[in-house]
């Protein structure tokens, strides 16, 4: 009822018989050499250096295996379709983040192969405002295109499909996601530094690009350029999405009034240093949840102030609406600017100077 290979690696003393036969391996021991062609097949057209190879073993093959009391098959099976591919394909095999993973169904003999993606970090300035950070579909279409959004399908241009479309024709690849360190709204610039983001680029054909060309490709046009871009891993996403990182913005207030020097002076002096609380803003509580956020600012300083405007420097938390600092959003965010100044105040524009921290404590930083 077992192969000689399985009789000698489970020590089952038995009459061996033919590998097709075998009640275990069904005699895949022996195709090692075809299922590694069928693999290389499968890949043919796309570039790598690493792979891993894993394998399933569900329903009666694993109930045998558990009723004899012998070592799973998977581990003899990686191991030997591991040293084959690495001999045919002249790849590496690794535990960690490979280029391309191999899973082979013990059960149905089939083979599947998984590319993995291409992760690329970077730094983008959004230069021009009216461009939404990630896909924004027509509300009207629901992104089929109509005659309101001159049936492009989006609301918005955005900085994920500039950067995205350039990088997939560099990486041959089917489909890209902008991973970024917050966002700004579409009427605000992404100046200064840049903001933090990872291009996550899926089913690349090409995994190794020479990043300055990428980037003067990706910079044509200028409306959104790109920085400082390095190859990333997989777990940098979580990291880049879930850190809170300081953030410098320059906001263009306008009052309902004239004030004076002294009373703005007073207001921006008592919102230093302040904790914020602060409700899920009016204005896009339609699509996000209402909770309560707490955030602190760090300083504020007028860079201009002329009768009724005003132009500020605000340091603050990650997660911090400076809109709603500045008009409260009728209550919903204490203490705000309009109500320490007792008058209406509002953002007229809004940059984006600095996102502090990001992943160049790993990557190194670099001038664009």
């Amino acid at each position: 009822m077992l192969c000689e290979r399985c009789i000698a690696r489970t020590g089952i003393d038995v009459k061996p018989v033919e590998p097709e036969n075998c009640l275990i391996c069904s005699g895949i021991l022996w195709r090692i050499d075809e299922v590694a062609k069928e693999v290389a097949k499968k890949l043919e057209g796309y570039e790598f250096r690493t792979f891993s190879v894993g394998s399933r073993v569900r329903g009666s093959l694993k109930a045998l295996e558990d009723y004899l009391g012998v070592k799973s098959l998977k581990v003899e099976f990686n191991r030997e379709l591991a040293k084959e591919l690495s001999k045919l394909l002249g790849a590496k095999p690794v535990k960690e983040n490979p280029d391309v993973v191999v899973i082979y169904d013990l059960e149905d003999l089939r083979v599947e192969v998984e590319i993995m993606p291409v992760y690329v970090y970077g730094r983008y300035k959004k230069r021009v405002r009216g461009i939404s950070q990630t896909r924004w579909l027509c509300g009207m279409c629901g992104g089929r295109g109509c005659e309101k959004c001159g049936w492009t399908g989006r609301k918005y241009v955005s900085v994920e499909e500039i950067l995205g479309e350039r990088m997939i024709l560099v990486f041959k690849g089917e489909s890209y996601v902008l991973h970024g360190s917050g966002r700004e709204d579409v009427d605000a610039r992404m100046l200064g530094t840049g903001r933090p983001f990872i291009m996550e680029i899926r089913r690349p054909k090409r995994r190794y690009v020479d990043l300055g060309e990428l980037e003067r490709t990706v910079n044509v046009g200028g409306k959104v350029v790109v920085t400082d871009l390095r190859y990333a891993k997989p777990k940098d996403v979580e990291f880049l999405k879930s850190a809170g990182f300081r953030k410098v913005y320059r906001a263009k207030v306008v009052f309902e009034r004239e004030v004076s020097e002294e009373e703005l002076l007073k207001a921006v002096k008592e919102l230093e240093g302040r904790t914020i609380e602060q409700w899920t803003p009016l204005r896009v509580l339609h699509r996000r949840a209402n909770i309560l956020r707490r955030r602190r600012v760090y300083r504020v300083e007028v860079l201009l102030h002329r009768k009724w405007v005003a132009v500020l420097r605000i340091e603050a938390d990650s997660g911090l609406y400076i809109k709603e600092l500045i008009s409260g959003d009728e209550g919903r965010t204490k203490p705000s600017l309009s109500e320490l100044m007792g008058l209406r105040a509002w953002v007229e524009k809004l940059d984006v100077l600095e996102v502090k921290g990001g992943l160049d404590h790993v990557y190194g930083r670099f001038s664009g």
